[in-house]
């Protein structure tokens, strides 16, 4: 739907579902380019649309100096494409329809960033001042993911397509473990998977994704496990929880984890 009316979508979900990977998986079945706007706190304009090369610039400038020049053509050219560096959102509407633009964790930019993007999502075009404005041929392809760290403003969420993601079935997990990872075997995926299953049953401060889950069966095929024992899980629960007083809980229940 997205595609078909050219709306941007958004994807929110618990960290590690698999929001990003959306994005790639698109642009790899429909031929695109993948361009990545990674969002944080404090990103601006500058570092998401376009900055001058102002150390080539001044590079320039030294060499118009010895030689002499100084006419308004060759000052000019210091502000010409050539010294312009291009960030994700100029990439993207230079690229239209040939790229998939993922702006990635939007919740964790500010509400200023997220008010400019509202502009660009509705019309794919760019105004640098001294190059002019930049209109997209058509329209790319726009993924923004959520980790719902932050409410969005209903006026971003109403110009886009919106796709909430689940953790999956346990059935469906390790489909996802034996295509991501086919050297484990299927009896240890499905045994991995439950215990994932089971650790985000109780009260965890950072409860595992399906990366963690990925992460947990392959370190336990790096170190030549077939079986999830109590000893397997203990030493290697440092690959699907990442908080001291989650791994201190799941140790204290190791042999109802690997049961």
């Amino acid at each position: 739907m997205a595609l078909s009316l050219r709306r941007p979508l958004l994807l929110e979900g618990e960290p590690g579902v698999g929001k990003t990977e959306i994005a790639k998986v698109l642009a790899a079945v429909l031929g695109r380019e993948l361009i990545r706007l990674q969002c944080y706190e404090g990103i601006d304009t500058n570092q998401a649309l376009y900055e001058w090369d102002y150390a080539r610039q001044l590079l320039h400038i030294r060499a118009m100096s010895e030689r002499g020049v100084s006419d308004e053509a060759a000052v000019e050219k210091l502000f010409g494409p050539s010294f312009l560096l291009e960030r994700p959102l100029l990439q993207a509407v230079r690229a239209g329809d040939r790229a998939v633009l993922l702006i990635d964790e939007i919740d964790r930019a500010d509400d200023e960033f997220e008010a400019f993007l509202l502009e660009m999502l509705s019309d794919f075009q760019i105004t640098v001042p001294e190059v002019g404005t930049i209109v997209a041929p058509s329209p790319p392809l726009v993924v923004l993911t959520s980790n719902r760290t932050r409410e969005l403003h209903d006026a971003l969420k109403r110009r886009c397509m919106y796709h909430w993601i689940d953790y999956p079935s346990q059935e469906r997990e390790v489909e996802i473990v034996t295509v991501r990872q086919p050297g484990v075997g299927r009896e240890l995926a499905t045994k991995v998977v439950a215990a994932v299953h089971r650790l985000r049953e109780m009260d965890l401060a950072k409860p595992p994704g399906v990366a963690e889950t990925i992460d947990w069966a392959r370190t336990l095929e790096f170190l030549g496990e077939t079986d999830l024992t109590p000893d397997a899980a203990d030493v290697t629960l440092g690959a699907v929880l990442k908080e001291r007083e989650d791994m201190e809980l799941a140790r204290d229940n190791l042999d109802e984890l690997t049961r």
